[in-house]
């Protein structure tokens, strides 16, 4: 079977990219293929990011909160966001909502299947799942394999790794309109580790445990760490767990480049587009499908595209530090609480920042820390 295009994966990236393309009359009569192991048909994930005002996927957001918490050795300070709100998407949410525009589309099929291998000669890609072949003029993968950045050294890669339980209490535990960012207050046992809160109601909301480390932990001690923190910090005894989650988000600036060639493209987390230096990834992708599309709609080969800008630099001293000094990133989170406000924290992190608030945002970190991981990494 033969398509213009096939996308290999329906999760956020794969979804987005299939919307945009049904979206835009450059690709009406065109045949696309988007290809996936599984319909999901459960609640797999969330997805959370900051916004101003409202945004293009406002009519599936579960939940939003104006004021975020954050806790350290010594600051413990609630913040006003205005004109943030930090926003939340169930995966659930997200799936059927997209699924159910793009199937209306006339030029877009929805197959389930394996993929066991992607191969481009050249001049046409050959995708092979246990049970079919398929061919296309371009591929767009977002398959990651963890191993994909993990077989080489000039680039640390670091894991944003946790495991969260949606609960209920017996009693009021939670601020309603209070998110908790990062509280770092917890034992740091010689990591970054910290507690992340988003509450739903007084009584419900995600309480998940979360590190930015190399190696995983034993799922019991994630859980205990939560339990500890309901009982202790919430003041939480009785409660029940609605659900769980659990993931491991890769973090790291290897570049994604060489997995590239002419006619297949790896996105989403596949093409590197988690944020190296936080791990979220679903606004990061959001902001990538657009110039995506407007490099195919160009005719130019895929592995052209390049999304390397001056963030990557700083995201790689900072991965650099925690990469060698685990335990520093409490530190440095803290130090940048204390000094900057969190929009241009927030402002930073998506990217938008001038030369001058770059300036800024760095000065508020440990400056010496940050010096010493330019000098090694220039050396």
């Amino acid at each position: 079977m033969e398509y213009d295009y096939i996308i290999l994966g329906a999760g956020a990236a794969g979804l987005m990219l299939a919307d945009a393309m049904c979206s835009d009359d450059f690709f009406k009569g065109k045949s696309i293929l988007l290809l996936d192991k599984e319909r999901k048909q459960n609640n797999d994930r969330t997805w959370c990011y900051w916004e101003e005002d409202e945004g293009l996927f406002d009519d599936i957001v579960f939940q939003k909160w104006n004021y975020i918490y954050f806790a350290g050795k010594e600051l413990r300070k609630q913040y006003n966001i205005a004109p943030y709100s930090y926003k939340m998407i169930r995966g659930i949410d997200f799936y059927e909502a997209i699924l159910k525009r793009i199937e209306d589309h006339p030029g877009i099929t929805f197959q389930l299947g394996e993929v066991t291998s992607v191969e481009d000669d050249g001049k046409q890609v050959v995708v092979t799942t246990a049970t079919h072949t398929f061919f296309a003029k371009k591929v767009f993968n977002s398959i990651f394999d963890y191993k994909m950045a993990v077989g080489q050294t000039k680039y640390p890669v670091l894991q944003q790794h946790f495991i969260g339980w949606f609960i209920k209490a017996d009693k009021p535990i939670f601020k309603k309109d209070q998110a908790t960012f990062m509280d770092f207050s917890i034992p740091q046992n010689g990591n970054t580790r910290f507690m992340y809160v988003l509450p739903f109601s007084e009584y419900e909301g995600l309480v998940e445990y979360t590190l930015f480390s190399e190696k995983l932990l034993p799922e019991e001690e994630y859980e205990s760490a939560i339990q500890a923190y309901l009982q202790n910090d919430l003041g939480c005894e009785k409660y029940k767990i609605i659900e769980k989650e659990q993931g491991s988000i890769p973090m790291t600036c290897y570049d994604f480049k060489e997995h590239h060639s002419a006619n297949v493209r790896y996105i989403g987390t596949a093409g590197g587009w988690s944020k190296a230096s936080t791990g979220y990834t679903f606004m990061s992708t959001a902001k990538k499908i657009p110039i995506v599309i407007k490099h195919i709609k160009s005719g130019k080969p895929l592995h052209r595209l390049n999304f390397k800008n001056k963030f990557w630099y700083y995201d790689l001293l900072l991965l650099d530090i925690l990469h060698r000094n685990n335990e520093l990133g409490g530190v440095i989170f803290e130090t940048l609480f204390k000094n900057r406000k969190p929009q241009l924290i927030f402002k930073f992190l998506d990217e938008d920042t001038n030369l001058w608030e770059d300036l800024k945002y760095i000065l508020g970190c440990p400056k010496w820390i940050f010096l010493k991981a330019f000098l090694r990494r220039l050396l």
